[in-house]
Protein backbone atom coordinates (compact mmCIF):
# COMPACT_ATOMS: atom_id res chain seq x y z
CA UNK A 1 0.00 0.00 0.00
CA UNK A 2 3.12 1.86 0.52
CA UNK A 3 4.68 2.27 -3.08
CA UNK A 4 3.29 5.07 -4.16
CA UNK A 5 5.12 7.17 -1.69
CA UNK A 6 8.34 4.98 -2.86
CA UNK A 7 8.10 5.45 -6.70
CA UNK A 8 11.14 7.09 -8.76
CA UNK A 9 10.84 10.47 -9.55
CA UNK A 10 8.46 11.70 -12.44
CA UNK A 11 10.45 11.58 -15.62
CA UNK A 12 7.91 13.66 -17.69
CA UNK A 13 7.96 16.09 -14.68
CA UNK A 14 11.71 17.03 -14.77
CA UNK A 15 12.91 15.80 -18.55
CA UNK A 16 12.52 19.56 -19.93
CA UNK A 17 15.47 20.93 -17.22
CA UNK A 18 17.36 17.35 -16.53
CA UNK A 19 20.75 17.56 -17.50
CA UNK A 20 21.50 15.45 -21.13
CA UNK A 21 17.50 14.64 -21.11
CA UNK A 22 18.11 13.67 -24.94
CA UNK A 23 20.38 10.93 -23.83
CA UNK A 24 18.55 9.30 -21.70
CA UNK A 25 16.57 5.76 -22.07
CA UNK A 26 14.69 3.39 -20.34
CA UNK A 27 15.31 -0.15 -19.81
CA UNK A 28 12.72 -2.57 -18.35
CA UNK A 29 14.14 -5.56 -17.03
CA UNK A 30 12.77 -8.58 -14.53
CA UNK A 31 11.71 -6.65 -11.46
CA UNK A 32 13.10 -2.96 -12.49
CA UNK A 33 13.23 -0.43 -14.80
CA UNK A 34 16.32 1.49 -15.02
CA UNK A 35 17.17 5.17 -16.23
CA UNK A 36 20.54 5.17 -18.60
CA UNK A 37 22.14 7.97 -20.35
CA UNK A 38 24.15 6.67 -23.14
CA UNK A 39 26.49 8.76 -25.76
CA UNK A 40 29.50 8.77 -28.12
CA UNK A 41 31.26 5.63 -29.59
CA UNK A 42 34.01 3.43 -28.80
CA UNK A 43 35.06 1.54 -26.40
CA UNK A 44 32.69 1.68 -23.30
CA UNK A 45 33.21 3.68 -19.94
CA UNK A 46 30.99 2.80 -17.06
CA UNK A 47 30.13 5.92 -14.99
CA UNK A 48 28.41 4.89 -11.28
CA UNK A 49 27.72 7.83 -8.96
CA UNK A 50 27.55 7.75 -5.77
CA UNK A 51 25.42 6.95 -2.66
CA UNK A 52 22.23 10.12 -2.51
CA UNK A 53 23.04 11.33 -6.26
CA UNK A 54 22.15 10.74 -9.80
CA UNK A 55 22.91 10.49 -13.73
CA UNK A 56 23.16 14.86 -12.72
CA UNK A 57 26.30 14.38 -11.45
CA UNK A 58 28.51 13.61 -14.04
CA UNK A 59 26.88 16.46 -16.70
CA UNK A 60 29.72 17.79 -17.19
CA UNK A 61 31.60 14.45 -18.05
CA UNK A 62 29.69 13.14 -20.30
CA UNK A 63 30.66 14.89 -23.42
CA UNK A 64 34.30 15.48 -23.44
CA UNK A 65 34.23 11.66 -22.12
CA UNK A 66 31.84 10.52 -25.41
CA UNK A 67 34.67 12.10 -27.68
CA UNK A 68 36.22 8.97 -27.54
CA UNK A 69 34.23 6.32 -25.90
CA UNK A 70 31.17 4.87 -25.56
CA UNK A 71 29.64 6.59 -22.32
CA UNK A 72 26.90 4.53 -20.17
CA UNK A 73 25.79 6.54 -16.75
CA UNK A 74 22.79 4.53 -14.91
CA UNK A 75 20.42 5.72 -12.03
CA UNK A 76 21.71 3.22 -9.13
CA UNK A 77 18.87 1.63 -8.08
CA UNK A 78 15.99 3.43 -6.23
CA UNK A 79 17.88 6.55 -7.45
CA UNK A 80 16.51 9.44 -8.91
CA UNK A 81 14.71 7.64 -12.06
CA UNK A 82 15.19 4.17 -11.51
CA UNK A 83 13.39 1.85 -9.82
CA UNK A 84 13.76 -0.07 -6.85
CA UNK A 85 13.89 -3.94 -7.35
CA UNK A 86 10.98 -5.60 -6.38
CA UNK A 87 12.04 -8.15 -4.63
CA UNK A 88 15.28 -7.66 -4.11
CA UNK A 89 17.28 -5.37 -0.84
CA UNK A 90 20.07 -2.74 -2.52
CA UNK A 91 22.56 -5.05 -0.94
CA UNK A 92 25.92 -4.62 -2.51
CA UNK A 93 25.92 -8.10 -4.32
CA UNK A 94 22.83 -7.26 -5.69
CA UNK A 95 23.27 -4.37 -7.06
CA UNK A 96 26.37 -5.43 -8.83
CA UNK A 97 24.42 -8.16 -10.66
CA UNK A 98 21.40 -6.43 -11.66
CA UNK A 99 23.52 -3.82 -12.79
CA UNK A 100 25.22 -6.54 -14.87
CA UNK A 101 21.68 -8.06 -16.05
CA UNK A 102 21.43 -4.57 -17.15
CA UNK A 103 25.13 -4.25 -19.00
CA UNK A 104 24.27 -7.69 -21.07
CA UNK A 105 20.73 -6.11 -22.09
CA UNK A 106 22.63 -3.73 -24.01
CA UNK A 107 25.29 -5.29 -24.96
CA UNK A 108 28.02 -3.73 -23.84
CA UNK A 109 30.89 -4.17 -21.52
CA UNK A 110 33.10 -1.28 -20.18
CA UNK A 111 36.65 -0.55 -20.89
CA UNK A 112 36.83 1.38 -17.96
CA UNK A 113 34.26 1.65 -14.61
CA UNK A 114 34.43 5.01 -13.31
CA UNK A 115 32.35 4.91 -9.55
CA UNK A 116 32.23 7.61 -7.48
CA UNK A 117 32.69 6.99 -3.64
CA UNK A 118 29.44 3.83 -3.35
CA UNK A 119 29.53 3.86 -7.42
CA UNK A 120 33.66 2.60 -6.57
CA UNK A 121 32.22 -0.21 -4.81
CA UNK A 122 29.86 -1.05 -6.62
CA UNK A 123 32.18 -1.16 -9.42
CA UNK A 124 34.94 -3.30 -7.99
CA UNK A 125 31.98 -5.72 -7.07
CA UNK A 126 31.24 -6.05 -10.75
CA UNK A 127 34.93 -6.59 -11.61
CA UNK A 128 34.60 -9.58 -9.16
CA UNK A 129 32.01 -10.86 -9.71
CA UNK A 130 32.72 -11.36 -13.76
CA UNK A 131 36.10 -13.03 -13.77
CA UNK A 132 35.52 -14.33 -17.18
CA UNK A 133 34.83 -10.55 -18.53
CA UNK A 134 37.96 -9.00 -19.81
CA UNK A 135 39.45 -6.89 -16.95
CA UNK A 136 38.31 -2.95 -17.04
CA UNK A 137 40.43 -0.53 -15.73
CA UNK A 138 38.65 0.46 -12.53
CA UNK A 139 38.92 4.00 -11.34
CA UNK A 140 37.45 5.63 -8.25
CA UNK A 141 36.78 8.67 -7.59
CA UNK A 142 37.12 9.45 -3.89
CA UNK A 143 36.16 5.49 -3.57
CA UNK A 144 34.16 4.72 -0.68
CA UNK A 145 36.02 0.64 -0.88
CA UNK A 146 36.19 0.14 3.17
CA UNK A 147 33.89 -0.07 6.01
CA UNK A 148 33.54 2.50 8.27
CA UNK A 149 35.13 2.70 11.63
CA UNK A 150 34.21 4.05 14.65
CA UNK A 151 30.97 5.74 15.66
CA UNK A 152 29.94 5.91 12.14
CA UNK A 153 30.33 2.22 11.75
CA UNK A 154 26.88 1.66 13.93
CA UNK A 155 25.13 5.37 13.46
CA UNK A 156 24.53 5.47 9.66
CA UNK A 157 23.48 1.68 9.24
CA UNK A 158 21.14 2.25 12.23
CA UNK A 159 19.75 5.04 11.06
CA UNK A 160 18.91 4.22 8.08
CA UNK A 161 17.12 1.15 9.36
CA UNK A 162 15.38 2.98 11.85
CA UNK A 163 13.91 5.52 9.01
CA UNK A 164 13.07 2.47 6.41
CA UNK A 165 11.22 0.61 9.43
CA UNK A 166 8.69 3.69 9.19
CA UNK A 167 7.27 4.05 5.60
CA UNK A 168 6.90 7.47 6.33
CA UNK A 169 10.14 8.77 7.23
CA UNK A 170 11.37 9.16 3.23
CA UNK A 171 8.20 11.32 3.24
CA UNK A 172 9.25 13.10 5.73
CA UNK A 173 12.57 13.33 5.43
CA UNK A 174 11.70 14.86 1.79
CA UNK A 175 9.73 17.62 3.19
CA UNK A 176 12.86 18.79 5.59
CA UNK A 177 15.93 17.74 3.17
CA UNK A 178 14.25 19.99 0.07
CA UNK A 179 14.74 23.22 1.76
CA UNK A 180 18.13 25.14 0.30
CA UNK A 181 19.47 25.59 3.60
CA UNK A 182 19.59 22.06 4.49
CA UNK A 183 20.95 21.21 0.87
CA UNK A 184 23.98 23.79 1.20
CA UNK A 185 24.56 22.34 4.58
CA UNK A 186 24.93 18.60 3.48
CA UNK A 187 26.68 19.08 0.78
CA UNK A 188 29.14 21.62 2.49
CA UNK A 189 29.87 18.72 4.80
CA UNK A 190 31.05 16.93 2.05
CA UNK A 191 33.99 20.07 1.30
CA UNK A 192 32.85 20.49 -2.05
CA UNK A 193 31.43 24.04 -3.26
CA UNK A 194 28.61 23.79 -6.04
CA UNK A 195 27.12 26.37 -7.82
CA UNK A 196 23.60 27.08 -7.65
CA UNK A 197 22.71 24.54 -10.62
CA UNK A 198 24.59 22.04 -8.56
CA UNK A 199 22.84 22.45 -5.60
CA UNK A 200 19.33 22.81 -7.73
CA UNK A 201 19.38 19.05 -9.12
CA UNK A 202 20.51 17.97 -4.95
CA UNK A 203 17.48 20.09 -3.67
CA UNK A 204 15.37 18.19 -6.21
CA UNK A 205 16.84 14.50 -5.13
CA UNK A 206 16.09 15.07 -1.84
CA UNK A 207 12.50 16.59 -2.65
CA UNK A 208 11.48 13.48 -3.88
CA UNK A 209 10.32 10.63 -1.34
CA UNK A 210 10.90 8.07 -4.00
CA UNK A 211 14.83 8.61 -4.43
CA UNK A 212 14.92 9.32 -0.46
CA UNK A 213 14.19 6.04 0.46
CA UNK A 214 16.10 4.42 -2.02
CA UNK A 215 18.85 5.81 -0.50
CA UNK A 216 18.12 5.41 2.88
CA UNK A 217 17.15 1.40 1.51
CA UNK A 218 21.01 1.23 -0.01
CA UNK A 219 22.15 2.77 3.54
CA UNK A 220 20.52 0.31 5.12
CA UNK A 221 21.60 -3.01 2.99
CA UNK A 222 25.11 -1.42 2.41
CA UNK A 223 28.12 -4.01 3.81
CA UNK A 224 31.59 -3.32 2.70
CA UNK A 225 33.26 -6.08 4.92
CA UNK A 226 33.10 -9.16 2.47
CA UNK A 227 34.59 -6.42 -0.65
CA UNK A 228 37.91 -5.06 1.88
CA UNK A 229 38.97 -8.71 2.34
CA UNK A 230 38.21 -9.15 -1.81
CA UNK A 231 39.87 -6.33 -2.86
CA UNK A 232 43.38 -8.07 -3.05
CA UNK A 233 41.97 -10.24 -6.17
CA UNK A 234 41.61 -7.26 -7.88
CA UNK A 235 44.81 -7.55 -10.57
CA UNK A 236 43.79 -5.27 -13.35
CA UNK A 237 44.82 -1.44 -13.33
CA UNK A 238 42.95 0.66 -10.06
CA UNK A 239 43.53 4.31 -10.08
CA UNK A 240 42.23 6.77 -7.08
CA UNK A 241 41.00 10.20 -8.32
CA UNK A 242 41.15 11.85 -4.66
CA UNK A 243 40.04 15.50 -3.54
CA UNK A 244 42.41 16.45 -0.70
CA UNK A 245 39.47 18.56 1.18
CA UNK A 246 37.14 15.32 1.02
CA UNK A 247 34.95 15.49 4.30
CA UNK A 248 33.12 12.42 3.61
CA UNK A 249 35.99 9.79 3.27
CA UNK A 250 39.01 9.76 5.60
CA UNK A 251 42.11 10.02 3.60
CA UNK A 252 43.19 7.34 5.46
CA UNK A 253 40.76 5.04 3.96
CA UNK A 254 42.90 5.57 0.43
CA UNK A 255 46.16 4.75 2.48
CA UNK A 256 44.51 1.64 3.89
CA UNK A 257 42.94 0.71 -0.22
CA UNK A 258 46.11 1.13 -1.80
CA UNK A 259 47.88 -1.24 0.32
CA UNK A 260 45.63 -3.95 -0.35
CA UNK A 261 45.65 -3.38 -4.30
CA UNK A 262 49.58 -2.64 -4.34
CA UNK A 263 48.91 -1.82 -8.16
CA UNK A 264 46.95 1.01 -7.60
CA UNK A 265 47.60 4.21 -8.30
CA UNK A 266 46.42 7.30 -6.11
CA UNK A 267 46.32 11.49 -7.15
CA UNK A 268 44.87 13.42 -4.49
CA UNK A 269 44.10 17.16 -5.63
CA UNK A 270 44.27 20.19 -3.34
CA UNK A 271 41.11 22.52 -3.08
CA UNK A 272 38.43 19.82 -3.82
CA UNK A 273 36.01 17.45 -2.11
CA UNK A 274 33.73 14.46 -1.64
CA UNK A 275 32.00 15.79 -5.24
CA UNK A 276 35.84 16.93 -6.81
CA UNK A 277 34.23 15.35 -10.30
CA UNK A 278 31.24 18.11 -10.21
CA UNK A 279 33.29 20.88 -9.27
CA UNK A 280 36.31 20.55 -11.83
CA UNK A 281 35.08 18.43 -14.53
CA UNK A 282 37.36 19.15 -17.18
CA UNK A 283 40.16 18.32 -15.03
CA UNK A 284 38.62 15.15 -14.14
CA UNK A 285 37.45 14.33 -17.53
CA UNK A 286 40.84 14.90 -18.57
CA UNK A 287 41.96 12.53 -15.93
CA UNK A 288 40.23 9.70 -16.67
CA UNK A 289 41.22 9.26 -20.49
CA UNK A 290 44.95 9.83 -19.79
CA UNK A 291 44.28 6.69 -17.52
CA UNK A 292 42.39 4.91 -19.51
CA UNK A 293 44.02 5.42 -22.78
CA UNK A 294 47.50 5.08 -21.17
CA UNK A 295 47.29 1.62 -20.02
CA UNK A 296 47.67 0.09 -23.32
CA UNK A 297 51.19 1.28 -22.66
CA UNK A 298 52.20 1.23 -18.84
CA UNK A 299 53.09 -1.83 -16.35
CA UNK A 300 49.50 -3.20 -16.23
Amino acid sequence: MWEAFHSPMDWEANKATWPNAQLSQFVRLPGQTWHVQIAGSGPPLLLLHGTGASTHSWRALIAPLAARHTVICPDLTGHAFTSAHQSQSPSLPHIARNLNALLEHLQLWPKAIIGHSAGAAIGAQLVLDQPQRPTPVLIGLNPAWLPLHGVSSWLFPTAAKLLAVNPLSARLFARFGSQPSVVQALLKSTGSTLDERGLSYYQRLLASPGHVHGVLQMMRAWRLDELERALPRLKGPVFLHLGANDRTIAPEQATRACTLMPQAVALRFAGLGHLAHEEAPGRTAGQILEWVEGVGVSKF
